[in-house]
């Protein structure tokens, strides 16, 4: 699809409970020319990631009836600054859009990785995904080889992020949650998991102690609630928890889950529970790149991505994520 107008998506009410398409707008306007200390750039590729749902309710954060936020990947076609030049390939956050104007603070060239590094991994194993993953395993865990690891929503970006890197980082048995069947079968058959299981099964501390009888060192969380005692329960004394994202309560924040009943069992078992944002780690990306990009170049990392093409997807994109009709990264592509 080509575009003679930039259109931009914009939020035109808060949700009750999950979000609807009838809260998004799609507007249209001419593309617009940089000014001095600008680009103008045609995006490419765009992330939608289940922290945006946790946007759609702030106003900080997404102010209603304005251009939203999100990872993006373009190309420039002019430039009123030397840094950016025509023809660069850039990463920047002035998503759902298909034109950006931007500066060179809010964008990052495209790194020249060579042969067998997609475009797409700068988003997913090479971006905010991967990094998160990344630091949650060796900055925040400190995940060391030979031990066991529980991951949370594990069939999501970040969750097949972590498998595949932890692997690399020698961890011992791996163990995750999805959503259905399928996405069991994709953990344990395409991503490199020992075990996995569907959280609607049972109560999950149950279905996570079938399924790692012998405990856990560590657990990378992402859910929150149930999955957030299951870990607790599971890990063994000195256990860590790194704790990314809440991803079980973002449709229901004026009434989130209660806290885990064996939340006392964190001193029982020395346990380190600790939250972290990966805005606040941006510094480990030259060490997830020494780690990575060899690997990808060789294919011993592969991509987990979930592609729709199409801007005009986007919104059915973000639904569909939140819903977990994804496996890996969900990607927009033009």
């Amino acid at each position: 699809m080509t575009y003679d107008t930039m259109i931009t998506v914009r939020q035109n009410a808060r949700p009750d409970g999950f979000p609807a398409p009838g809260l998004f707008d799609f507007v249209e306007s001419p593309v617009p020319a940089p000014g001095p200390g600008t680009a103008l750039v045609e995006n490419l590729q765009w992330s939608v990631d289940p922290y945006h749902r946790e946007a759609m309710d702030s106003d900080e954060l997404w102010a209603l009836d304005s251009p939203m936020e999100g990872r993006t990947l373009g190309r420039v076609l002019d430039s009123r600054d030397p840094a950016l030049r025509t023809g660069d390939l850039v990463l920047h956050r002035k998503g759902w859009r298909t034109h950006s104007l931007v500066t060179p603070a809010e964008a990052r060239r495209v790194p020249d990785l060579g042969p067998g590094v997609p475009l797409a991994a700068h988003l997913s194993l090479l971006g905010g995904t991967g990094l998160s993953a990344y630091v949650g395993l060796t900055r925040i865990a400190r995940l060391q080889p030979g031990e066991d690891l529980f991951v949370s929503a594990a069939a999501g970006g970040v969750g097949t992020a972590a498998g595949r890197l932890a692997r690399v980082l020698g961890a011992g048995r791996l163990v995750g949650s999805a959503g259905s069947a399928r996405k069991v079968a994709y953990l344990t058959e395409e991503a490199g998991f020992d075990a996995a299981f569907d959280y609607h099964a049972g109560p999950v501390t149950e279905l996570l102690a079938r399924a790692a009888p012998d405990g856990v060192d560590v657990a990378l969380e992402g859910v929150g609630g149930e999955h957030l005692e299951a870990a607790i329960d599971a890990l063994r004394e000195y256990g860590r928890i790194a704790w990314v994202g809440a991803v079980g309560q973002y449709h229901s924040l004026s009434a989130p889950p209660p806290a885990p009943r064996n939340l006392f069992d964190v001193v029982g078992k020395s346990i380190r529970l600790e939250g972290f944002l990966v805005s606040n780690h941006q510094d480990a990306l030259e060490e997830l790149y020494d780690l990575a990009v060899p690997r990808l170049r060789s294919g011993e990392l592969p991509l987990d991505v979930t592609t729709v093409a199409g801007f005009e997807h986007i919104v059915d994109a973000f639904l569909g994520m939140l819903r977990g009709e994804n496996t890996g990264k969900m990607l927009v592509t033009r």
